[in-house]
């Protein structure tokens, strides 16, 4: 909706007097300074007035916004000369984060190098791998004892004792950042930690912070709201809703009984969560991981996710940042359908206002169903139904994460290609858990649902493709086998565009971690299997000739050098899958002004044909294959024929 031009006068009127006495806030600024400021408030209040007028009654908006004003041009004052200088450099180049030498890595800071000193320490092996983009998995402190793995936040404004503090982030940021590394940080937007300062106000009988969280004194509500809301942790919390003595009340809990969601009905919420962003990027932050952001918006009759009002407090968030730290950029954590998912990125009258990044879910269930049925159909289909994003925004593209893997299968989508979306979901819940005949994977069963037949997987990736199994049983063949498949996963996600981000150890091939349950707090949570500790003796061997983290390191090494010298694959280029002219061969195109450039992936351990007619319908009838760094051409039978697990990267010669 355009902003009325009453808005639009009274914006302008409160810049031009220094809103709600902002004088005294940019006294100090200098007129350059001045001049940016006013700027940027000219360019982006109206789409924080937009996003706050769609969730927040029209009484509370005058107050809402020179609150935020206020907060913003602070952020703006005390900006660290450095970080200044990259936002200017990211203004004049908005789609940095988009080009194709962006690659990721994610880990927890403690499981990769003890602390963030220790991450300093090893910067130089990221910088080898060929790393821009840091993930550190939550490094906020979290509750004591139990705590989802850090994303249970206690303190948003410190970090977890035992890596460090504010000023160890601050300098691991700029260090990594003076190597070309951007560092991602979560914030976790749906709840907070009951230990949080606003819950323990709450519990002390604080109405206005009591008005921070979904309290109701008897379960009407929440009964009424339970008809249509789902289960996350159906084993081990189900339900959504806890009582609390000390409240004398059910608190809204999604996740656990210990993960209190916040009420961002209240405009005080945002205002806080607006501050906790300045803080975050004033702090060296340049991606924000807007954790459980599908989960913010509660609307009874619903199952409380994908709700319209979470783009819009998304879209008044981003605008206030790219006002104070436009080096800053939004990555959306939804794990949602493909028709809601998009939206994250920007659709409609949000197209391009929302988060800059999101996680290509799909991709990563197609990866692995591919894998497993050798078989692209489906794949084919759930890519190609994608609706498409804005061009100014990029996927996060990845094989395997910290999280188990949902096999978001869509069942219209199975149906469309002769499987039983059911039956094929329970097909890659067995094969990946080991228990369907020949598989060589050795993953595990996680919240398996009886009533929904849902059973999610862990398991590393390698022992996903069956690494683990076959070296234990020292079965080289087979071990080179899994590398393939392990190789071949990873081309076609660093080969999808976006940014690929890797999963520590998985670089290096690391396999289940047999230790997972003994470390205290993990026992009950399979998922710990794939979140091993680093073993820098084992990283130390991808020098070593032959080995298997040399080979598997080597490999992944080659695929990040290759996609940063082919500037085909940036994001900025839509990623077109093309239908299967075989069924064990999945085709992608990228039309980019350079010319075309098609990657083919053969998905079975047989060779397997594509036509020449088609490489020549799309302009490649003479082709260089960057991978192998050679011309390719089909065969006497007018076939370009690809060996078993095989990927290439196809451009004009």
């Amino acid at each position: 909706m355009p902003l009325p031009e009453k808005a639009i006068r009274r914006a302008r009127r409160s810049e031009a007097e220094g809103g709600d006495d902002l004088a005294d806030v940019v006294a100090g600024l200098g007129p350059d300074r001045r001049q940016t400021l006013e700027v940027r408030l000219e360019r982006w209040w109206p789409d924080v007035h937009e996003g706050l007028a769609a969730v927040y009654p029209a009484d509370r908006l005058d107050e809402l916004e020179m609150r935020l004003k206020r907060l913003v041009t602070e952020a703006f004052r005390d900006r660290d000369p450095e970080l200044s200088r990259v936002d200017l450099a990211r203004t004049l180049d908005p789609g940095w984060f988009q080009s194709e030498r962006m690659v990721g890595y994610a880990c927890y800071a403690d499981r990769f190098a003890g602390t963030l000193d220790g991450v300093r320490e090893h910067i130089d092996y990221l910088r080898e791998l060929g790393v821009t983009y840091l993930h550190l998995m939550p490094i906020l402190r979290p509750r004591e004892g139990d705590n989802d793995g850090g994303y249970a936040v206690a303190d948003y404004r410190s970090v977890r004792p035992d890596l460090g503090g504010i000023e160890d982030l601050r300098a691991l940021a700029g260090e990594l950042r003076a190597n070309g590394i951007s560092l991602v940080a979560d914030l976790v937007l749906n709840h907070v930690a009951r230990e949080h300062a606003w819950a323990r106000a709450a519990r002390a009988g604080d109405a206005r912070y009591r008005d921070y969280f979904y309290v109701y004194d008897d379960r009407s509500m929440p009964d009424a709201f339970e008809r249509s809301l789902p289960e996350v942790f159906p084993d081990f919390a189900p339900g959504n809703f806890t009582w609390d003595d000390e409240l004398a009340g059910w608190v809204w809990t999604t996740f656990n009984a210990w993960q209190w969601d916040v009420n961002w009905s209240n405009p005080d919420v945002f205002v806080e969560y607006a501050d906790i962003v300045m803080f975050l990027a004033g702090n060296g932050v340049e991606v924000l991981r807007l954790d459980a952001i599908a989960f913010t918006w509660k609307e009874l009759g619903t199952t409380c996710q994908n709700r319209p009002q979470v783009h819009a407090i998304t879209q008044a968030l981003r605008a206030l940042v790219r006002i104070a730290a436009p080096a800053v950029i939004f990555k959306a954590e939804a794990i949602v359908a493909p028709r809601d998912l998009v939206h994250y990125l920007g659709q409609g009258a949000h197209h391009g206002k929302v988060s800059d990044l999101a996680y290509h879910n799909s991709l990563m269930v197609q990866v692995w169903s591919m894998l497993a049925a050798k078989d692209v159909r489906l794949a084919v289909r759930a890519l190609q139904a994608m609706p498409p994003v804005p061009a100014s925004t990029a996927w996060i593209t990845y094989l395997r994460c910290h999280d188990d893997i949902g096999w978001a299968i869509d069942d219209g989508d199975a149906a469309a290609v002769g499987l039983d979306g059911y039956l094929h979901r329970a097909f890659l819940s067995d094969w990946y858990s080991g228990e369907f005949p020949g598989s060589p994977a050795e993953g595990m069963v996680f919240q398996h649902n009886p009533a929904t037949g849902d059973r999610r997987i862990s398991g590393s990736a390698a022992a996903l493709v069956g690494i683990d199994r076959a070296v234990r049983g020292g079965d080289e063949a087979a071990v080179q086998r899994g590398v393939d498949r392990l190789l071949l996963a990873h081309a076609i996600v660093v080969g999808f565009g976006g940014i690929p981000v890797l999963w520590m150890g998985d670089e290096l091939a690391l396999g289940n971690d047999e230790h997972w349950a003994e470390e205290p707090g993990h026992a009950d949570d399979n998922r710990w299997v794939h979140r091993p500790r680093m073993p820098w003796a084992v990283a130390g061997a991808r020098h070593v000739a032959g080995t298997l983290p040399e080979r598997v390191f080597a490999g992944v090494r080659h695929l990040v050098q290759i996609r940063g010298r082919t500037p085909h694959l940036h994001a900025s280029v839509a990623a077109q899958v093309l239908d299967a002219s075989d069924p064990g061969v999945l085709a992608v195109l990228r039309r980019h002004p350079l010319g075309p450039f098609l990657a083919l992936y053969n998905v079975t351990d047989d060779w397997r044909p594509f036509p020449g007619h088609r490489l020549a319908e799309l302009g490649l009838a003479s082709a260089h294959d960057v991978l192998g760094g050679r011309d390719v051409a089909p065969g006497e039978d007018g076939n370009l024929w690809l060996a078993p697990l095989a990927s290439h990267w196809l451009v004009v010669c």
